[in-house]
């Protein structure tokens, strides 16, 4: 069910304290809020813009009830801090992040993007699935210590 008046744009420092709630909403139900989430959700835009990587939110009715990340780890851009309002889940608005961040990805002609995440979310592991997101091997030193399955999706 596409919603017709769901809007996605870009960050804006206005919705700061709505990327930060919906993140930190969305880890508390399912784990903890490590040290470095907290460190960039409190600064999406020194941790994630300034460093060449990009927010998008959700909206509907003037209402942020998602966001979504690509974050520039210098050799790879990572799909990270995606979450949707509880309100609002199950009406693939997390689907139509993902897929507006891969159409942007290829615009940018970037080769892969990958993502990080926990086999227990078998939700959001079947829609990485579906969109093409392929398991690769996990580094021993992943900056997530709940991270325990690394995904590529080539472009």
């Amino acid at each position: 069910m596409e919603n017709k008046n769901l809007e996605i744009i870009a960050f804006q420092p206005k919705y700061s304290k709505a990327f930060y709630d919906l993140n930190v909403e969305w880890l508390e139900k399912y784990f903890y809020v490590e040290p470095y989430d907290k460190k960039v959700l409190s600064n999406p835009q020194e941790y994630i813009i300034d460093n060449g990587g990009y927010i998008f939110l959700a909206k509907l009715n003037n209402e942020v009830i998602g966001v979504v990340s690509l974050i520039n780890q210098k050799t790879f851009f990572e799909l990270s801090k995606m979450a949707v309002s509880p309100k609002y889940q199950g009406l693939k608005i997390g689907q139509q992040l993902m897929d507006f961040c891969i159409n942007f990805a290829r615009e940018q002609e970037w080769k892969s993007v990958t993502l990080y995440s926990h086999r227990s979310l078998k939700a959001a592991i079947n829609l990485y699935h579906k969109v093409g997101f392929k398991e690769i091997s996990l580094e021993k030193d992943s900056h997530y210590e709940r991270s325990d399955i690394k995904m590529i999706l080539n472009l």
